[in-house]
């Protein structure tokens, strides 16, 4: 299945394949603050559409995490980094799918605080 998203103003845009049958919603410093609920693709699955500017990237602690935001809106629709295997992923905000039912999706909490 194709999702499409976005951030809030357009800047950002992509698609990416997969099934959404979960979220994750972590506690760290920066997942609380903005209230992401991601969900894990491979980064093959991932595609951003239009010319990436305008996309700003933070990263903090171990900077093993590529936060990407929007430098017009300042919305956050994913992220790059790599799954414990070494695997290249993209973390989705699933907040900014079109058309997702979020009350459809369980949510998983994850302890991000104390990792």
């Amino acid at each position: 299945m194709k999702n499409i998203g976005s951030c809030h103003c357009g800047n950002i845009r992509f698609e990416v394949e997969g099934e959404i049958d979960s979220g994750l919603a972590c506690n760290c410093s920066i997942c609380q603050r903005k209230g992401s609920l991601l969900w894990f693709a491979p980064f093959n699955a991932f595609k951003l559409l239009g010319s990436g500017e305008n996309v700003g990237t933070y990263t903090f602690n171990k900077h093993v995490i590529h936060h990407k935001f929007c430098q017009v809106c300042g919305v956050s629709p994913y992220a790059e980094g790599v799954d414990p295997a070494g695997n290249k992923i993209a973390a989705i905000n699933i907040r900014c799918i079109e058309g997702i039912d979020l009350d459809a999706i369980p949510v998983h909490h994850f302890n991000g605080k104390d990792v």
